[in-house]
């Protein structure tokens, strides 16, 4: 369960001044700033700012993301007549689902549901979602915003970026990040944003949309160092076995999958086999 820290001066401060703003997106931006920076500024997303993302990174990352999305976009199917959710319902534009399927069938085959692990990170965020998607669905719209805008803001630069890094030939295995269904991103943006700050919100829920919406940074962040955790126990689990006298194949997957079973064996973090 995500915890409320005691909040300094400073950033009491801060608080007054995401307040004196009146659109709710310019409040969420503000709000999720240095949450902002640091998500950016994790291992995992430095790797692809310099154009170093590798394969096995970039298979884990969509496993990850595909749990996200799937509880994100099924709570807002389940919700979509919400008066806070129905203004910022898309999903024929927005639905990351079957592109990121189609993107995991592309690396793992069809039967990939058997060969896919997520760290305990993944789980909790996905948690939550589902938790306010019963109990509060008013707070989809900070998980909604946090990632949707934010994929579709960098998904064609991060698309390129994971084409060439990983030297694919094609568009198959980097659907995530197409948006078909948006012909302009930027103009999209900007619907979605206005549509956003039509929601009718008291001061007291606006506060709690604000405060949701920096959780949904923290689990971004946790997914981020808990898959980097993960692939060096894994890459440590490989140099290991290298150095055993038993013989395995030497097969690329067998190497990564013999990794990952020592790393759920061994580390403490904890991962979930789906």
């Amino acid at each position: 369960m995500y915890q409320i820290k005691k909040k300094s001066t400073t950033q009491y401060a801060e608080i007054a001044c995401v307040f004196a703003l009146s659109d709710l997106s310019e409040q969420i931006k503000a709000a999720t700033k240095n949450n902002h920076v640091r998500a950016e500024n994790t291992q995992l997303m430095l790797s692809y700012q310099k154009g170093q993302i590798t394969m096995t990174e970039y298979k884990v990352l969509l496993c990850s993301l595909y749990e996200i999305y799937q509880a994100l976009e099924e709570e807002l199917d389940t919700n979509a007549s919400h008066p806070a959710v129905a203004p910022i319902y898309f999903p024929q534009e927005l639905a990351r689902v079957n592109s990121l399927q189609s993107d995991r069938e592309h690396f793992f085959g069809s039967d990939w549901r058997k060969k896919v692990i997520v760290p305990a990170a993944t789980h909790r965020y996905t948690q939550r979602i589902r938790q306010i998607g019963r109990e509060n669905p008013m707070l989809l719209v900070s998980h909604a915003y946090t990632r949707y805008l934010g994929d579709l803001s960098g998904g064609q630069v991060l698309g390129k970026i994971t084409q060439k890094s990983l030297g694919l030939s094609s568009k198959e295995g980097i659907s995530f990040f197409s948006f078909p269904g948006v012909s302009s991103p930027n103009r999209f943006k900007q619907l979605y944003r206005s549509r956003m700050n039509s929601i009718e919100l008291t001061e007291q829920e606006r506060a709690e949309v604000l405060e949701e919406a920096v959780s949904a940074f923290e689990f971004n962040i946790q997914v981020f160092d808990d898959l980097q955790k993960m692939l060096s126990v894994t890459a440590e689990a490989v140099d290991q076995s290298k150095s055993r006298t038993v013989n395995f194949p030497s097969s690329p997957i067998m190497h990564f999958t013999m990794g990952l079973c020592v790393a759920v064996a061994t580390i403490g973090m904890g991962i979930y086999l789906m």
